[in-house]
């Protein structure tokens, strides 16, 4: 990554997450090192006061930070922070308490707002709790979907990325038992379509291949196992394939990633999450990244939970934050480079555009 003047580093969001998990933990030790804000202008949604606690907790003195007194003004190659709130807010380090969800929703909030509005060109969101954030507001089984709603987006994708391998899922938090019921080809043509745009725009890659797994055991086996596969995935990647697309499956799940067939394909379409996510974090756990596609706002997080088990002990490692950082940054990089890239006039330097 090529160091940029402080006009053009991409300003990227970092919300606190619950306030009792190591979302604060990892914030700090990916910040410390003074060379990632030659990079970008990290903008953390959170509070002062709760960063001084951590920061005095992890006995942390050469971590410095500016507050942010007049809405997005935020400085160049300095760690800018955002008080959502100014109050003293109890920290209990490692316990679910509605307090820890509350704040993670405001924070998450503020910076959503900013990111519609284009004062920052990305979001970073550290853990939260999935079940003490519940509120009027937050009535979603996790970020992905709040963010979908926020942005007006009905077919949004959760995508797990990493340098190895990106994977996403047909159905992400719903019961197995009610996975099948909500596959039809529509939309699985509708998910490839996100992810195939995705790829284009957000990653560089102008032709991708995309394998798509099977639902049922072996694929179905020809309808002995199950005829979802016959029925729905096939006839679906037949009709993307029709229209000039590299798609291909559907495929045994357990051959696939057991003789790693993925290191031939761009990204993988899994039908259920624990189908996707197993095989991801046994391969990418340190370095994966969760990116919501299909969003017009562009949103990573680190691919670990709240970890309150850890919390205070000085153990969180902070690699899985750091790819989500600098995955955002790329992303914010692609998507400038395609948008100038369909912009740009047909000509004999961009014989191939279209």
């Amino acid at each position: 990554m090529e160091n940029g003047s402080k006009d053009d580093l991409p300003k990227i969001g970092i919300t606190i997450g619950d306030l009792n998990g190591i979302g604060t933990e990892v914030i700090i030790k990916s910040l410390i090192d003074n060379r990632m804000t030659k990079q970008f202008t990290p903008v953390i949604y959170g509070s002062t006061k709760t960063l001084s606690f951590y920061r005095k907790a992890m006995n942390v003195d050469n971590f410095n930070y500016t507050h942010v007194k007049n809405d997005n003004d935020f400085i160049p190659k300095k760690i800018n922070v955002v008080n959502v709130w100014d109050h003293p807010v109890e920290i209990n380090m490692g316990k679910s308490t509605s307090e820890g969800g509350e704040y993670a929703f405001k924070a998450l909030e503020k910076a959503v707002n900013d990111a519609k509005e284009g004062h920052i060109d990305a979001l970073v969101t550290a853990p939260i709790n999935k079940h003490n954030i519940q509120q009027d507001d937050f009535d979603f089984p996790g970020h992905t979907e709040y963010l979908a709603n926020r942005c007006d987006v009905k077919n949004e994708l959760m995508f797990l990325v990493s340098d190895e391998l990106r994977v996403a899922v047909m159905t992400g938090h719903i019961p197995l038992k009610d996975v099948a019921g909500k596959l039809s080809k529509e939309k699985i043509i509708d998910k490839l379509e996100v992810m195939i745009s995705s790829l284009k725009h957000d990653f560089g890659i102008k032709k991708p291949r995309i394998a798509v797994m099977g639902l049922n055991p072996h694929a179905g086996e020809m309808g002995l196992l199950g005829d979802e596969e016959e029925n729905i995935i096939s006839p679906a990647i037949i009709e993307l394939k029709n229209k000039g697309n590299l798609v291909f499956g559907p495929y045994p799940a357990d051959g696939f990633f057991g003789t790693a067939s993925f290191k031939k394909y761009d990204a993988i379409l899994a039908m259920y999450h624990d189908q996707g996510l197993i095989p991801f974090k046994t391969l990418a756990f340190e370095t994966g990244v969760n990116f919501t596609a299909g969003l017009p706002i562009i949103r990573t997080s680190p691919d670990h939970g709240t970890a309150y088990d850890i919390v205070g002990k000085n153990q969180a490692d902070p690699t899985s934050m750091m790819q989500a950082i600098f995955t955002a940054i790329d992303i914010v990089k692609n998507r400038k480079e395609y948008s100038t890239f369909e912009s740009a006039p047909l000509n004999e330097e961009n014989p191939s555009k279209g």
